[in-house]
C-alpha cells in the first residue's frame, strides 16, 4: 500500500471512531459530533503551526483524543488529584486507540510509536512536534469552547484558565491565537488575562 493511501486509510479510521461522539457541538453554523470537529481543527492548526508536519504529527493529531467520551471527566474525584489520574489515563487510552487503528491501516511500529509520544505528549516544551499539539489544543480551546466555558464559570476562575492556556502556548500560537475572532466579552476577558501576565 502506498503512503497516500495508507495516511488516508487511517484518517478515515480515526475519523469513522470520532464521528460516534454523542456530544455535539456547534461549528461554523453546522453541528457535529464534537471530537471529530476537534479532531479536524486540531490537524488544520497543527498544519497551520508545522507546514513540514511528519506524518505521525499528523496522525497523532487526529487521535489525540479519540473516543474521549467514552472516559469522562465525572468519573473521577473532583479536584487536582482525580484530574491528573483522568488525564494520564487518557494519554494512554488515546494512544492505545490510535495505536490500534494505525496498525490496522498497515503502519509500522516505528510510525505508530511516534504517534503514542506525540499523543502522550512525552517531550512537551522540547520536541517541536509535541509543542505543535499543545498549541493546537489550546488554539481550538479557544476557538470552539471558550465562549461556552465563559458562560459557565466565574470571572476569576475564566481569567485563571485563559492565563494558564496562554502559558502553554508558544509565540507563534499565541499570535494565531489573538488573529481569531472573538465576541466583544471573549476579547475583553483574553485582554484583561494577559494584562496581568
Amino acid at each position: 500500500m502506498d503512503t497516500a493511501t495508507r495516511f488516508a486509510r487511517a484518517i478515515s479510521l480515526i475519523d469513522a471512531a470520532n464521528a460516534q461522539d454523542p456530544n455535539v457541538i456547534r461549528y461554523n453554523d453546522e453541528d457535529g459530533p464534537k471530537e471529530l470537529i476537534h479532531s479536524e481543527l486540531l490537524t488544520r492548526w497543527v498544519k497551520t503551526l508545522l507546514p513540514s508536519a511528519s506524518e505521525a504529527v499528523l496522525l497523532a493529531a487526529r487521535g489525540q483524543h479519540i473516543r474521549r467520551w467514552m472516559h469522562p471527566r465525572s468519573e473521577y474525584p473532583e479536584g487536582r488529584t482525580g484530574y491528573l489520574r483522568w488525564r494520564t489515563n487518557l494519554y494512554k487510552f488515546h494512544a492505545d486507540e490510535t495505536a490500534n487503528l494505525l496498525r490496522e491501516a498497515g503502519y509500522d511500529d516505528g510510525t505508530v510509536t511516534r504517534a503514542g509520544q506525540i499523543i502522550r505528549k512525552e517531550g512537551l516544551g522540547r520536541d517541536p512536534e509535541v509543542q505543535a499539539i499543545e498549541d493546537g489544543l489550546c488554539l481550538v480551546f479557544l476557538e470552539t469552547q471558550l465562549d461556552e466555558l465563559a458562560g459557565r464559570l466565574d470571572r476569576d476562575k475564566m481569567l485563571a484558565i485563559l492565563r494558564k492556556t496562554w502559558k502553554k502556548m508558544s509565540p507563534a500560537a499565541r499570535q494565531l491565537a489573538l488573529e481569531l475572532t472573538f465576541e466583544p466579552g471573549e476579547r475583553a476577558l483574553i485582554s484583561e488575562a494577559l494584562a496581568a501576565d
